[in-house]
């Protein structure tokens, strides 16, 4: 088991592993892409950001460590100028790789490694427009609907009240309430239910027993 072993052997002994990808940064840093195999860039990456941070602490002794592994000075140089306006506002994640296909030989993963600059801005994903529901459609329709019949039936309450004062000023108060208990007392009158004439009692009254008491007695005279 391989605990605590950073990186990967890719098949090759300690100091060819080291020199190829001292020749790789080199050659990164001095044309700012290069195409190799998929494994090769994803360790690569692991050089590159490491010289990119001591190239934005810039003192003397992370030029010498940049040194140590790119032996090209005119590199080494360029580098350490413009690391702090090239990757100043970036964090870590300097490099990016693409893949790009297979190789014609022996169909291994090709991909290509290049740099991302800080002006490049992560693109935000849009929020899609949420899409109203039916039954919050409806609801809309039933508010837009009753509001102006909210408002009439306003309108009418306010213009009735009014009446009602302008009425009860020009009367008087007594007057007013006196009108009122009348009208109160007619439609308690009209409300109440006419006896049927079918219902009418068949017996004759005191009224008409009198006159045929007069009758029977001036014949027995």
């Amino acid at each position: 088991m391989r605990h605590q072993k950073a990186g990967k052997k890719l098949n090759r002994t300690g100091s060819h592993r080291n020199a190829m990808f001292r020749n790789m940064v080199t050659s990164l840093f001095t044309h700012g892409r290069i195409r190799t195999t998929h494994a090769k860039a994803k360790e690569l990456r692991r050089w590159a950001d490491h010289m990119i941070t001591l190239a934005k602490r810039g003192d003397l002794h992370a030029r010498r460590q940049a040194l140590s592994v790119m032996r090209d000075k005119a590199v080494v140089h360029k580098l350490f100028e413009e690391a702090q306006n090239r990757f100043g506002e970036r964090a870590g994640g300097y490099t990016r790789v693409v893949k790009i296909g297979r190789r014609a030989g022996d169909a291994a993963p090709i991909s290509l490694i290049e740099f991302v600059s800080a002006e490049e801005k992560q693109k935000r994903k849009k929020k899609k427009p949420k899409v109203p529901k039916k039954k919050e459609v409806a609801r809309a329709k039933k508010d837009v609907v009753e509001e102006p019949k909210q408002a009439e039936q306003e309108a009418t309450k306010t213009e009735s009240t009014e009446k009602a004062t302008a009425t009860t000023e020009e009367i008087g108060p007594g007057k007013a309430t006196e009108q009122s208990e009348t009208i109160a007392k007619t439609e308690e009158i009209d409300s109440e239910p006419e006896a049927d004439e079918g219902t009418e009692d068949a017996s004759p009254g005191p009224a008409d027993t009198q006159p045929q008491e007069a009758k029977a007695g001036k014949e027995k005279a």
